[in-house]
């Protein structure tokens, strides 16, 4: 494996680079050239510095990015997800700081921007809608008719309908009462598009506030409608703390990242539902205990994201994880039932982000540390 990186300035994380889930292949023009294979996917990169989102040429071979273009959006980019025609991308923004006690803003959006796609590049796509609160994550269901959003403060989930024109529209009613648990982090559609699941990350306790207990909250999924709530919440949710997830491009699994107890997790979905026990559950670090970063650590605490990688093919179906420079771990999943054995590696920080990257072999990647690390980028061949 080779990565080449590059330092920005020590500003805050979500300031400097959200980096924002949105490296993905743009649509091929020509369906004859589809179906031949004549005409090789292109790669396109987006990341922002507050509410300047910029798209970045990729040039797999070459291992290099090349700056395009920048748009302005309303307020700070918090998260983004492309439509599944890869032909639109749907950015969440606030001009809410981040941090737990940062002073509530007033701006917050959902902005429609469309891929141009000949070369990726991006320009807003109707007005903005306006959301209550700071959205901090969004996703579509499988046909993005609808785009759900997570928040976490207050933690909540909305469903919002998406036009015709691929613009975001009113927010769905639901015909339930909707428990969004404690700090939600994450919304996603299961592959079949029947279950919604919440992920809510809860609070580690303090020497002056008790544990908030952490849940990933499933639900039935219909048009945009949540219903037959259930929670999957190990212990009660008593430590743990989990964050995101993604899910294996072939086999029914989901992987879970643990946030607050630096862990990944194995879960198994069978006939439309996830089964509630985990197929396993392994610490990150190599020398667990002896160095637990968290993200409310102080300064000197820095944060790497992990990203699992599922192996498209073969008899070593497993899991990677990268940290500081090339180390790197692989939890195999050969059997459904569990992993054999972990091999942890040196990583500084918890699991913050899970995503299961594509079946190419080569992919890019980003990651961030805290304020006191220069933020990462790097083109990351496998």
């Amino acid at each position: 494996m080779s990565v080449e990186s590059r330092n920005t300035n020590m500003i805050d994380r979500r300031t400097v680079l959200s980096a924002i889930a949105a490296s993905f292949a743009l649509p091929v023009p020509s369906p004859a050239k589809a179906a031949t294979g004549s005409a090789p996917g292109r790669l396109a990169l987006y990341a922002n510095v507050g509410p300047n989102l910029t798209h970045y040429g990729v040039d797999v071979e070459a291992m290099t990015l090349t700056k395009r273009d920048t748009i302005t959006l309303p307020d700070s980019v918090q998260y983004a997800w492309p439509h599944c025609s890869r032909r639109f991308l749907y950015v969440a923004t606030s001009n809410t700081a981040p941090g737990n006690g940062a002073v509530p803003g007033n701006s917050h959006h959902l902005v429609a921007l469309k891929i141009e796609e000949k070369n990726g590049a991006l320009t807003a796509h109707g007005v903005p809608l306006a959301i209550p609160t700071r959205p901090i994550h969004v996703s579509t269901d499988i046909p993005s008719e609808n785009i759900l959003v997570a928040f976490n403060k207050p933690s909540g989930v909305r469903v919002y309908r998406i036009n015709e024109d691929f613009t975001p529209a009113e927010e769905v009613s639901q015909t339930g009462p909707i428990d969004p648990g404690i700090y939600a982090h994450q919304v996603r559609v299961t592959p079949d598009n029947k279950l919604a699941i919440l992920v809510t990350r809860g609070n580690e306790g303090t020497p002056t506030h008790i544990e908030e207990p952490g849940a990933i909250k499933v639900f039935d999924y219909e048009r945009g409608l949540l219903s037959n709530e259930i929670s999957i919440a190990p212990d009660g949710g008593r430590n743990f703390g989990p964050r995101h997830l993604d899910f294996h491009p072939t086999l029914p699994l989901i992987f879970l990242s643990i946030e607050t107890q630096n862990q990944v997790a194995l879960l198994r979905m069978d006939d439309a539902r996830i089964e509630p026990d985990l197929l396993f559950r392994t610490g990150t670090l190599a020398k667990r205990g002896s160095r637990r970063a968290r993200q409310a650590a102080g300064a000197c605490a820095p944060k790497w994201q992990i990203s699992l990688r599922c192996e498209p093919g073969g008899t070593n179906r497993g899991v990677q994880g990268f940290s500081r420079g090339t180390r790197m771990a692989s939890w195999s999943t050969r059997s459904t039932r569990g992993p054999a054995s972990p091999a942890p590696f040196n990583i500084l920080g918890h699991a913050e982000s899970i995503r299961v990257l594509s079946t190419s072999t080569r992919v890019v990647e980003c990651w961030w540390p805290s304020t006191t690390f220069p933020s990462q980028c790097a083109t990351v061949t496998g």
